[in-house]
C-alpha cells in the first residue's frame, strides 16, 4: 500500500457509499468551479465530438456529468477490479487521474498521467512485437500510426490497414506508397459480416462512426473471417466501435494471444468494459494504460494488453 494506492481506494470508497445524488452534486460542484476559459473549451469540445453526453452549464444542461456519475456509481467495483490488474504503478496514476477528474473537475492529476515519452501506441517498455510481425491498424485514418510503427520497430512481415472512406484509403496508399507488404482494406472491422453505413463527421475524418441506417455504405466483416493468418499485434481507434471489433476478433485473441492496442475512451464504460471482455476471451494477458491526450479532457486512453 502507498499513497496512490490510499487516494485511489478513498476515492472509490466515496462512490460505493455515497449516493447518486450526493455523487452528482458533488461532481456538479466541482465543475462549477472550473474556470469559464475552460469550461468554453470542454463543452465545445463535447459538442463537436458527441460521443459522452451533452454539457453545456449556463443552459443547465449536465447529460456528460451525469454519466460520469452513473459510472462512477454503478462500477466502483469494476474499476477496483482493473486498478488490481494493472501491470506498472504508471497505469495505475493513469486510471486514478481518469477516475478523479470525472468526480473532480481535476486537471493537476490528470496531467500527471500523461504520457510524455512515447509516440502514442508504442510504449517501447510494453510493446515489443517480434520483427517479422502482423500488424493489424483497423483506423488507420491517413497512415499516420502506421509510420509512427514502422519508425519505431523497421521490420514487420505485413501490415493490414482498416479504414472505411474512399478519402482515407486514398490518402494512406499516398503516404505509404514507400512501403512494402501494407495490405489496404476498406471495410468496418465489426462483430458481424453486414452492410453498415458512415456517419460522417464535419470536423474531422477521422472521426466517422458507423450506423445501422443511413446513406453511405460500408461493408462491415469480423477481423476471424477477413484475416486468416496469425496476427501479432492489433491496434484499434475506431469511435467507440472498439468494442464490437473486438467481439469479432474472438478466435484471433483466443488462439494467437495478439498484442492489443486499444482506445477505451469513446464513452464512459470502455475503461472497465474492454478489459474485462479481452479476460473473459483469453486470461493471458497482463493490462496497462497509457494517457496521449491533452490536460483538460481524458481521450487518447490506450488500453494496452500484453501476452503473460
Amino acid at each position: 500500500m502507498n499513497k496512490l494506492d490510499i487516494k485511489f481506494y478513498n476515492l472509490l470508497r466515496g462512490f460505493k457509499i455515497l449516493n447518486s445524488e450526493v455523487i452528482f452534486d458533488n461532481i456538479k460542484s466541482t465543475y462549477s468551479n472550473v474556470s469559464e476559459t475552460n469550461k468554453k473549451a470542454i463543452e465545445k469540445f463535447l459538442a463537436t465530438f458527441n460521443y459522452w453526453g451533452k454539457l453545456d452549464y449556463e443552459a443547465n444542461i449536465f447529460e456528460e456529468l451525469e454519466n460520469r456519475c452513473k459510472v462512477l456509481k454503478e462500477h466502483a467495483d469494476d474499476f477496483l477490479l482493473l486498478y488490481k490488474s494493472l501491470g506498472d504503478y504508471r497505469s495505475k496514476q493513469v486510471l486514478y487521474g481518469i477516475l478523479n477528474y470525472w468526480y473532480n473537475s481535476d486537471f493537476q492529476e490528470l496531467g500527471l498521467a500523461r504520457e510524455e515519452n512515447y509516440n502514442q501506441y508504442f510504449d517501447l517498455d510494453l510493446v515489443k512485437p517480434k520483427q517479422s510481425a502482423v500488424y493489424v491498424d483497423i483506423g488507420a485514418y491517413t497512415g499516420d500510426t502506421i509510420i509512427n510503427y514502422i519508425n519505431t520497430y523497421l521490420n514487420y512481415k505485413r501490415i493490414y490497414a482498416y479504414e472505411i472512406t474512399d478519402e482515407s484509403i486514398k490518402a494512406m496508399q499516398n503516404n505509404l506508397k514507400e512501403y512494402p507488404n501494407i495490405i489496404f482494406k476498406k471495410k468496418a472491422a465489426m462483430d458481424v459480416n453486414s452492410e453498415f453505413f458512415i456517419n460522417n463527421n464535419i470536423e474531422s475524418a477521422s472521426a466517422n462512426t458507423i450506423t445501422d441506417e443511413g446513406n453511405q455504405k460500408v461493408i462491415g466483416v469480423t477481423l476471424d473471417n477477413d484475416i486468416k493468418e496469425k496476427i501479432d499485434l492489433i491496434k484499434m481507434d475506431i469511435e467507440g466501435c472498439e468494442e464490437r471489433a473486438l467481439k469479432g476478433a474472438i478466435r484471433h485473441i483466443k488462439n494467437d494471444t495478439p498484442i492489443l492496442l486499444i482506445s477505451v475512451y469513446h464513452n464512459h464504460n470502455d475503461l472497465w468494459k474492454l478489459p474485462k471482455l479481452i479476460y473473459s476471451v483469453n486470461d493471458n494477458y497482463q493490462f496497462f494504460l497509457r494517457y496521449f491526450g491533452n490536460r483538460y479532457y481524458p481521450t487518447e486512453i490506450v488500453l494496452i494488453a500484453i501476452p503473460k
